[in-house]
């Protein structure tokens, strides 16, 4: 009995395992766009990747038929946004401009491709607040110069 219960979880971690090196670079892009931090040099990223995947791990048995990149997705934003105040602060990065708020809202719109409802329905928010933040958000990447403008501007 306790060798099939050890069997199975070295198949778990192997699963979780499989998981992580499949979805690992995917995760780990959102929650750099999430800091904001230059790619390359996030470590707040690596961290809020870390926790929610450790989370995800935890639960991974109780995971059976469900998906594992939603879940840990769902943790990402969720532990992002319980910390919005300490992420406040630009570190560069493409969308180190906006609000945390606007960030969360744009990764999870535009890059995860999740539905206004969904994404109102997993922050807690009235789906109008969402659509709110999504068009300032656009509105103010796309008022920005590039960097090829930038680099041209007399100084």
């Amino acid at each position: 009995m306790r060798e099939r219960q050890q069997q199975q979880e070295r198949l778990r971690a192997l699963e979780f395992e499989a998981f992580v090196a499949g979805a690992g670079g995917r995760l780990l892009h959102a929650a750099t766009l999430l800091t904001a931090e230059p790619p390359g040099a996030a470590p707040e990223a690596e961290r809020l990747l870390v926790r929610a995947l450790g989370r995800t791990r935890a639960d991974w048995a109780r995971l059976r038929g469900g998906d594992p990149y939603d879940r840990t997705r769902q943790e990402l934003a969720a532990r992002f946004a319980r910390s919005t105040r300490r992420h406040r602060r630009a570190r560069g990065g493409l969308l180190g401009g906006l609000s945390p708020h606007e960030r969360l809202v744009l990764v999870l719109r535009l890059y995860e491709g999740i539905a206004e409802e969904q994404v109102a329905a997993g922050l807690g928010l009235p789906v109008e607040r969402v659509r709110a933040l999504h068009t300032r958000a656009m509105t103010a990447l796309l008022s920005r110069p590039s960097e090829a403008e930038a680099q041209h501007e007399p100084a």
